[in-house]
């Protein structure tokens, strides 16, 4: 194998930047070449080694080349299988659905159907809102601020950020924004329980008024947690009762776990902190153990669709499915959750243990952690948030990097650094993890 000289690493970070899109995103925070990985540790063209703690955004549940998911591969490969086979049946495919009905609720699971996307969880939401319409004969959604569904049109316009919407002509996509609880900055001003009661009320008040203006929503999409929203979780009472309201007026409730589930958040799927039953969920990134796959499952009754209704020619590919299915085997029998449930709470007591005045808060659920970083020196607003700082944010990253440890931000004006390791982190990795981003902070200062 030939190995890559520093000289090198340079040439091919000029070469990338010459010839790729400017619309590369994670090449401009990482100007590094990775040519070797396992776990949570990347090893770098220039000799260096990293931990981790982006997990290809969520996707790499067990790290880079978990010996059953290479093992998955290599299998499949020396088997001979066909490798692309559009929608038709294979063993894969058989054993995948299998594997991914085992790890739903069984009310969910007793009714389920699935579609197979595009390999990205856009495609994923894209299908998920035409369901709904064909079935419900609606047009619009409801969705909700901070969210993040993807960068095709409707998934973007159903999502909270208008950076990425501004240059675009106009909405593809009647959208009905509603305020998602946010206690360290409540939409509604209020915080804590009683923001996040009034947020359920609004929507509850919202769909009731004859006058509201709002035609009835052919879903109402939402994130147990929301990640790139600057990973906020929902409260499980205020979950609880948008699954109320929508089964009152006829509405499914779509569940985007593209990148919440598979574990990641301490149980198998996000919603089940709240013990609720979805008519669609949305899924993707974990579910293929490292290679592209997106599915919606969703109740039986919404199965409405005439054949061809949603397509697409890479609709999981049987390395996928092969991968996938050893994925969620491996989590699920060895509860990779109740792991994720440990390590991430002694994660978030550390993070708070750090102590830097420029934290103005700690959160997340699991294995998906925040850290908001705010102008320690400016004066909080009545529920005693801080403005975001945002170039504090670019600098603590850039430290994390230099130390050996990689992670990415995300919340309102990213300024909120985001912690994905991986399911089979362990704890000298997480005490690792935090003596560098407590440096970093230090350092960026």
């Amino acid at each position: 194998m030939t190995v890559l000289s520093r000289v090198d690493t340079s040439t091919i970070l000029a070469r990338q930047a010459a010839r790729e899109s400017a619309a590369r995103t994670y090449a401009r925070h990482f100007p590094i070449v990775p040519v070797r990985a396992e776990g949570m540790t990347i090893h770098g063209a220039d000799g260096r080694t990293y931990l981790d703690c982006l997990s290809g955004a969520g996707t790499l549940a067990l790290g880079h080349n978990h010996p059953v998911v290479v093992d998955a591969i290599r299998r499949t490969v020396d088997a001979g299988r066909p490798l692309h086979t559009l929608d038709l049946a294979t063993p894969e495919k058989d054993e995948f659905v299998d594997a991914l009905f085992a790890t739903l609720p069984t009310p969910f699971a007793d009714r389920a159907k699935i579609q197979f996307c595009g390999p990205a969880g856009t495609d994923a939401v894209e299908a998920a809102i035409k369901l709904t319409q064909t079935a419900t004969g609606r047009g619009g959604v409801a969705a909700f601020t901070g969210a993040y569904h993807g960068m095709t049109l409707a998934a973007l316009t159903a999502s909270g950020g208008v950076a990425a919407r501004t240059p675009l002509a106009g909405p593809s996509l009647d959208v009905t924004r509603l305020p998602y609880p946010y206690p360290y900055r409540c939409p509604l001003g209020l915080g804590g329980d009683v923001g996040a009661n009034a947020a359920a009320s609004y929507v509850e008040r919202l769909l009731d008024d004859p006058n509201s203006g709002v035609l009835p929503p052919a879903a109402l999409l939402l994130e147990p947690v929301q990640g790139e929203g600057g990973v906020i979780p929902a409260p499980d009472h205020w979950l609880r009762r948008m699954r109320t309201i929508t089964r009152r007026h006829g509405v499914p409730l779509v569940v985007d776990e593209v990148q919440a589930g598979v574990g990641r958040t301490g149980s198998m799927w996000a919603h089940e902190h709240a013990g609720v039953v979805p008519d669609v969920l949305i899924a993707s990134k974990a579910i293929g153990g490292g290679l592209p796959l997106a599915v919606v499952v969703y109740r039986d009754d919404l199965d409405v669709w005439a054949p061809g209704a949603h397509a697409g020619t890479f609709r999981g590919t049987t390395l996928a499915m092969a991968t996938g299915a050893a994925t969620l085997r491996f989590v699920r029998e060895n509860d990779l959750p109740a792991h994720a449930r440990k390590i991430g709470s002694r994660l978030l007591a550390g993070l708070r243990a750090i102590g830097n005045p420029a934290i103005g808060d700690v959160r997340g659920r699991g294995l998906m952690l925040g850290v908001e970083l705010v102008d320690a020196d400016a004066d909080p607003d009545h529920l005693g948030a801080r403005p975001a700082a945002s170039t504090l944010a670019r600098r603590v990253r850039d430290e994390c990097l230099r130390r050996g440890l990689l992670v990415e931000l995300g919340g309102r004006h990213d300024a909120v650094l985001r912690l994905l390791p991986p399911l089979i982190i362990t704890e000298e990795q997480a005490d690792a993890v935090l003596d560098r981003l407590a440096d970093a902070l230090r350092a960026a200062a």
